[in-house]
């Protein structure tokens, strides 16, 4: 398993009866967490002395409720190549932060490889294609480590948050292209447009809806568009990215993905569960799974 544990701002600190209590920072968030089905004594004092709860509606959906936490606040992740991101956190519907804090293991790996290309010719230009795209955080770790990059999402709101993520980490002159779009229709010009690049990451969600209502159901949808963003690969590539929250979805179905879609690129392919550890315990809490080529 790939462990996110180089946070400061961020602690996964118990996780028990569906839920997980967590740190940003100062303030402490409980959130569902259906990989949680163990029941285990809350024993932590930070579990009755939260700053926010989601509920779950058994309906579906739920609500947050809050204790004296601020509308917006700020965290910091160190990438394991000396650049600093930041982070604008908005608790908003569906439990979500702004921030899957367990990628941060991916934007390491990715954000090394970068800089390791950079430094082996510093002329080099490494274009960077960021698929479903959510906040940013995968955006700005490349962006950081010295590639240009497309950053494309359907939702015009998650654009705007990434491209606030990118202003407050200091890279709001970098070179990122913002895009609002459906992602397949995206991949399917560009490659009428002959466009090319060095690296791509997708983070697709189970089932999603366009700009336009394109529907979007991952087992269906994911493997034609690997097979589309293969035919945008650069003749010198250097990675391929594809994470997944889906429990169908499991390491070797990317690997196996990948391996098949990429087979006259050569490199090799890593598959693995990402994960959180838990300070209570000093157990992993699995967050889903990634699947990695490199060339």
């Amino acid at each position: 398993m790939w462990i996110a544990d180089r946070w400061k701002d961020y602690q996964a600190i118990d996780c028990s009866g569906g839920e997980k209590l967590e740190r940003w920072d100062k303030y402490t968030l409980v959130r569902p967490d259906p990989q949680v089905i163990w029941n285990t004594p809350k024993t932590e004092p930070r579990w009755r002395k939260m700053n926010g709860h989601y509920h779950r509606s058994k309906s579906g959906g739920g609500e947050w409720e809050f204790f004296n936490l601020p509308q917006e606040w700020s965290i910091r992740y160190n990438l394991i190549i000396g650049k600093q991101l930041t982070f604008r956190l908005k608790p908003f519907s569906f439990k979500h932060t702004g921030v899957f804090p367990e990628q941060a293991v991916n934007w390491d790996w990715f954000s090394q490889l970068i800089a390791d290309a950079k430094k082996t010719d510093s002329s080099r230009k490494i274009s960077v294609l960021n698929m479903f795209a959510y906040t940013g955080g995968a955006t700005i770790a490349s962006a950081a480590a010295g590639a240009s990059v497309t950053h494309v999402d359907a939702a015009k709101g998650m654009v705007a948050w990434a491209r606030e993520n990118a202003a407050v980490s200091g890279l709001s002159e970098a070179p990122i292209r913002w895009i609002v779009d459906d992602c397949v229709k995206f991949v399917e010009r560009e490659i009428r447009r002959g466009n090319k690049y060095d690296a791509i990451i997708m983070d697709p969600p189970s089932y999603g809806r366009g700009p336009k209502g394109e529907i979007w159901k991952i087992e269906d949808n994911i493997f034609p568009l690997v097979q589309l963003c293969a035919q945008l690969l650069s003749d010198n590539p250097l990675f391929f990215l594809i994470n997944s929250y889906t429990t169908g979805l499991q390491p070797a179905v990317l690997s196996y993905m990948l391996n098949t879609a990429l087979l006259n690129f050569g490199g090799k392919v890593d598959a693995s569960e990402v994960g959180l550890p838990v300070f209570s315990t000093g157990l992993v809490l699995p967050c889903g799974a990634s699947g990695r080529w490199q060339k």
